[in-house]
C-alpha cells in the first residue's frame, strides 16, 4: 500500500467521525434536492443526474473492478450509460497501452419506460457502441432469463440500482441482481439519502423516510453475509446520493 493510500484511510475515518460534516451533508442533500441540483450536470452532452462526487467515485470503482459488463437499472436521459461506456472505452485504451488485448466490455441499461427521444439521443451518441437498452420492469418475471443471457460469458460484473426507490422494489432488485455481481465487485444503490430527508419532501411519491433504498439495503445486508458495506468508499465523498449503498461482494 502506498503512503498516500494509508493517509486516505485516515482521512476517510476522520470524515466518518465528524458530526459537523454529517449534519452539513444532510442539510446539503435536503436543500439541493428541492432545487434539483443534480440535474445541472451533463456527461458528454447528456444529462447524467448525478452528484459530481458520485461520478468521481464511480470512476474509481470502475477502474478498480475493470468490469466487462455494467448493469444499470433506471435509464432516464442516459447520461450515466454514456459515462459508463466512456469509462469502458478508457479501460480498453488502458489495456492496449499495457500491451493487453482489450476485453469485450458493454453496458446494459434497463428501464420500465425509455422515452423515444432519450433512446434516440443515446443510440446516436458516439459512445453508444457499448450500450444495450432493454425496456421492461427491472424485476418482472421475464427479466431473469434475459439477464442470464446477457451475463453468460462475463467475468467481471458491476451493478448500479437507480430506478424505483421504494423499499420493496429495491429489495427485489438487490435479491435478483446481487446474483450476478462478481467477487470483489459492487452493487451500488443510489438515492439512499432519502432516509435522511423530511417526510414532507415526498408527499407525492411512493417512497420516503422509512421506505426507500437504504431501508432495502439494511434489510438485504441483514440477510446476506456475502455482501458488505465498503466503508472506505462510503466515508470519503461526504456528499453522495449512495450513502450506505456501496455494497461489495466478498
Amino acid at each position: 500500500m502506498l503512503e498516500i493510500d494509508k493517509d486516505r484511510l485516515d482521512y476517510a475515518e476522520k470524515v466518518k467521525n465528524s458530526e459537523a460534516l454529517d449534519k452539513l451533508a444532510k442539510l446539503f442533500h435536503q436543500e439541493t434536492a428541492e432545487l434539483k441540483y443534480a440535474y445541472n450536470y451533463d456527461w458528454f452532452g447528456r444529462p447524467i443526474i448525478q452528484l459530481p462526487q458520485d461520478v468521481v467515485v464511480m470512476q474509481e470503482i470502475i477502474f478498480d473492478v475493470k468490469p466487462d459488463l455494467i448493469i444499470e437499472t433506471g435509464v432516464a436521459h442516459g447520461g450515466s450509460l454514456i459515462f459508463y461506456s466512456s469509462m469502458l472505452h478508457l479501460l480498453d485504451l488502458h489495456d492496449s497501452k499495457k500491451g493487453n488485448i482489450p476485453t469485450e466490455r458493454s453496458v446494459l441499461g434497463i428501464d420500465i419506460k425509455i422515452h423515444d427521444h432519450n433512446r434516440d439521443f443515446i443510440l446516436e451518441h458516439p459512445f453508444s457502441d457499448k450500450i444495450c437498452l432493454h425496456e421492461s420492469s427491472s424485476v418482472c418475471d421475464s427479466i431473469k432469463p434475459f439477464i442470464d443471457q446477457a451475463t453468460n460469458d462475463k467475468k467481471s460484473i458491476l451493478v448500479v440500482l437507480d430506478s424505483n426507490h421504494t423499499e420493496d422494489h429495491v429489495y427485489k432488485e438487490l435479491n435478483l441482481y446481487s446474483q450476478y455481481v462478481t467477487t470483489k465487485s459492487y452493487c451500488i444503490v443510489f438515492d439512499s439519502t432519502i432516509e435522511d430527508m423530511p417526510k414532507e419532501m415526498f408527499s407525492n411519491r411512493d417512497w420516503g423516510p422509512g421506505n426507500n433504498p437504504r431501508t432495502a439495503v439494511n434489510k438485504f445486508l441483514s440477510e446476506n453475509s456475502n455482501f458488505i458495506l465498503d466503508e472506505n468508499i462510503d466515508n470519503k465523498p461526504i456528499i453522495t446520493a449512495a450513502k450506505g449503498g456501496f455494497l461489495r461482494k466478498l
